[in-house]
């Protein structure tokens, strides 16, 4: 078997479509039907759809009103083939992304810094989604850390529980990510990362809505860390960010993590999460635009013409950053707010549920995205039988478990309740599995040693091949 054929066991099936639709592996000699196109395309999305139209899938789908969709989508095709980096051609461009860029800033307190420094201006731009905007705030750290201080080697300190998009923007950038272990609560531990702290040190890292956890670190306190050896904070609010501030609008208990603090050098946020965009757009703000400019590149001598660009991305679709603004300004205030107590009504329904089944553990201070493990059972035997149930939940490690991220598809009436239900039933399946090794355990298991990993990791790899090749 090859490795691509075992990364899909692993992973699942890569090519459900192969038995139902002709494989184009070459340009046909004469154009398809355009009827018969959208059939093929119509089937395969209508499939898909249903995986998640239950409110069984964890994340991934955010607003899920079709409605929605359809309304963005008639922004996005008005737009779909103007290129942004034409400004003069989509002068609309500017005022869509500035606009966005003024609105999440403002949700995100950034009134608050020219309080601290009249000379401070939250200073921001668009990019893909959370990657980018990690990769565009760690390269940022790297260039000033290199410019202001001398820093060759440049060091960005992390806890475990950071997203792996800031090792993959290091990887990329030449840079090291020292990760510390989290703390019982499953949040940053700020006096370890303190030890850590070196001369190469150009910035902190924190998250506001961990993915594993949902927790939000203790930003507040590594504020002030960052302060006082003068390095920069980046905040990852890319799954929190749009959600965290109604959340506590309405009441509940939210730490501070935005531009408040004054030691927050930068906030990624993602628009097509919470911010109910569509998927391709995300924000990264950072306190002055003086740290801004080291993102920006720029180049004046190319025989076609000067050249500048903000991020790394150059041709982008001003359908995005349209349908994205769009996608705000209907939604409002009150929008937001009324989406987020939905959220939080189920979750806080959920939650009471889990507190009735005494074999199972809440991790960490949650909110919306509700993170389970067991000191009773195997927690991957119940990841295995809510799958069986039609439930897709994300697995989680280090402890063993998994999370459930509220979003509006859950929010229909009797999930919440009929999720509790297969809970228990899945705590006492696994109390007495019919079969030795969780599925998901397998896969996590492989990391208890190098050998291990190194498979795992090859397979991921085979699974990406598999991704982008017929079978």
């Amino acid at each position: 078997m090859s490795d691509e054929q075992e990364s899909m066991d692993l992973f699942g099936d890569m090519h459900p479509y192969n038995k139902l639709f002709m494989k184009c592996d070459s340009l046909p000699e004469k154009g398809r039907d355009e009827a018969e196109i959208l059939k093929e395309i119509t089937f395969m999305s209508e499939e898909e759809n249903k995986k998640w139209q239950t409110g069984q899938c964890s994340g991934t789908m955010y607003h899920g009103g079709m409605e929605h969709y359809a309304f963005l989508n008639k922004v996005f095709s008005m737009y779909s083939s103007i290129n942004l980096l034409q400004r003069d051609l989509c002068p609309s461009g500017t005022k869509f992304e500035a606009e966005v860029l003024a609105m999440v800033a403002k949700m995100l307190h950034a009134e608050e810094v020219s309080k601290i420094n009249p000379s401070d201006y939250v200073a921001g731009a668009i990019t893909s989604g959370g990657s980018e905007s990690i990769y565009n705030a760690m390269f940022v750290y790297r260039e000033w850390g290199r410019d202001q201080k001398g820093i060759t080697e440049p060091e960005v300190i992390a806890p475990t529980s950071i997203h792996p998009a800031h090792l993959k923007a290091a990887h990329y950038l030449g840079m090291k990510v020292i990760r510390v272990p989290v703390n019982a609560d499953f949040e940053a531990d700020v006096e370890a990362m303190r030890a850590q702290i070196t001369p190469n040190t150009v910035a902190l890292a924190a998250t506001a809505g961990t993915y594993p956890n949902g927790v939000v670190d203790p930003i507040s306190k590594l504020s002030a860390l960052a302060l006082e050896h003068k390095i920069g904070l980046h905040v990852d609010g890319c799954l929190g960010g749009f959600i965290l501030p109604w959340i506590e609008k309405l009441g509940y208990e939210v730490p501070v993590f935005d531009f408040r603090l004054p030691g927050v050098t930068s906030i990624s946020c993602d628009t097509h999460k919470y911010g109910y965009s569509l998927k391709g757009t995300s924000t990264v703000n950072f306190r002055n635009k003086d740290l801004r400019r080291y993102m920006y590149f720029a180049q004046e001598d190319w025989s076609g013409g000067i050249y500048a660009s903000p991020t790394i991305q150059g041709s982008r679709s001003a359908g995005l950053s349209a349908a994205m603004w769009a996608a705000m300004v209907s939604m409002g205030e009150d929008g937001y707010l009324t989406a987020a107590k939905a959220i939080m009504d189920t979750a806080d329904k959920i939650r009471e549920g889990i507190a009735k089944i005494p074999e199972l553990r809440i991790m960490g201070k949650t909110t919306f995205l509700i993170s389970m493990t067991s000191d009773v059972v195997d927690p991957y035997f119940i990841n295995d039988y809510l799958d069986k149930k039609g439930w897709r939940m994300n697995g989680c490690q280090n402890p063993p478990g998994f999370h459930f991220c509220i979003t509006l598809p859950q929010t229909q009436p009797g999930i919440a309740e009929r999720f509790v239900k297969d809970l228990a039933d899945g705590v006492n399946f696994a109390k007495d599995p019919p079969y030795e090794v969780p599925r998901s355990g397998f896969l996590y298991g492989m990391g208890a040693t190098a050998d291990g990993r190194e498979i795992l990791r090859q397979g991921m790899k085979g699974w990406i091949d598999a991704s982008y090749e017929f079978e």
